[in-house]
C-alpha cells in the first residue's frame, strides 16, 4: 500500500455492543478511533477501549451537531465517519488507503469521497432498492468540511469536489425487529421536529395517502419484493416511517 495521509475513524455510540467488536475490528488499519459516546449503559465504552480507541463522552442533541462534535475530536486532517452498526469491508478499506494516498501525491483533486453503503436487515443483503450501495460522504479532510446541524438526514457540507469510491460498507443495523422499532420510535420523532422547525403542516390526506405510494414505490418499482421476506418488511416499516413522522407532527400541532 502506498504511503498516504493518516486517517482517523469516528463513530458515534450508545448501547452499540452488539457489533462494535466487529465494527472495530475491521477499523484496526485506521491511524487513530474516536467513539463519542452518549451515556451508554452496557459494554459498549468497554468494548471500544479494548480495542484502543479513544472515548469522549457527549450528551446526544442531534445527529448533525454530534456527529460534527465527533469529527472535531480527530487529531487527523482525513476523517472515515462510520456508524456503530456498519463494517468496512477489506475491498474498501483498500480503495480508501489508495485514494487517500493519490490524493495525496495530487494525482486527484478531491477533498471527500462518497462511500457506498448496502443495508443488511434481518441477516439479508437487500441487492435491490436504494438501500444498495446507497452513497453516503463519509471520507472527507474536515479542513474542507463538516456534518450541518440537523436532527436526522445530517449531511456533510464540504467545499470542495467529492470523489466515488466503488467497494461497500455493510449497515447491518437492526439485530432484531424490537431494536428496529427503538430507532424507528427515536427516528420519526427527530423526523416529526425537523418538520416544525421548517413549517411544514400535517392534514389527514396528507398523512393518509403516504403508506401506499410509499409502499409500492419501495416494494414493486425498486424492486425489494426481489428481496424475499426482509424486503417485504423493509418496504412495510419505510412506508410507515412517513405516516408515523407526520402523525407525530399533527399530535404536536393539536397540543400546542
Amino acid at each position: 500500500m502506498p504511503p498516504r495521509a493518516p486517517i482517523t475513524a469516528v463513530i458515534i455510540a450508545f448501547n452499540a455492543e452488539r457489533l462494535l467488536g466487529a465494527v472495530l475490528d475491521a477499523l484496526q488499519w485506521c491511524d487513530e478511533i474516536v467513539l463519542v459516546d452518549s451515556g451508554s449503559t452496557d459494554a459498549t465504552t468497554d468494548i471500544a477501549r479494548t480495542r484502543g480507541a479513544r472515548v469522549v463522552q457527549r450528551a446526544f442533541d442531534g445527529f448533525g451537531s454530534h456527529k460534527a462534535f465527533a469529527v472535531a475530536q480527530a487529531r487527523n486532517h482525513w476523517v472515515l465517519v462510520v456508524d456503530s452498526d456498519e463494517i468496512v469491508t477489506p475491498e474498501l478499506r483498500r480503495e480508501i488507503e489508495a485514494a487517500v494516498a493519490r490524493v495525496d501525491r495530487g494525482d486527484l483533486p478531491y477533498r471527500g469521497f462518497d462511500v457506498p453503503i448496502s443495508l443488511v436487515f434481518l441477516g439479508r443483503l437487500l441487492r435491490h432498492g436504494g438501500e444498495y450501495k446507497m452513497r453516503h460522504l463519509r471520507l472527507f479532510d474536515k479542513r474542507h468540511g463538516n456534518y450541518n446541524a440537523a436532527r436526522v438526514h445530517e449531511r456533510v457540507v464540504l467545499d470542495g469536489p467529492i470523489g466515488r469510491l466503488e467497494n461497500h460498507m455493510l449497515h447491518d443495523s437492526y439485530g432484531s425487529l424490537e431494536a428496529y422499532f427503538e430507532k424507528f420510535n427515536q427516528y420519526t420523532s427527530a423526523g416529526a421536529d425537523d418538520l416544525a422547525d421548517r413549517g411544514e403542516s400535517a392534514g389527514p390526506w396528507k398523512i393518509a395517502v403516504r403508506f401506499p405510494l410509499t409502499f409500492i414505490r419501495q416494494y414493486l418499482v425498486r424492486g425489494h419484493v426481489f428481496d424475499g421476506y426482509p424486503g417485504f418488511l423493509w418496504s412495510l416499516f419505510s412506508a410507515m416511517s412517513p405516516v408515523v413522522k407526520y402523525a407525530k407532527l399533527r399530535e404536536r400541532q393539536r397540543t400546542t
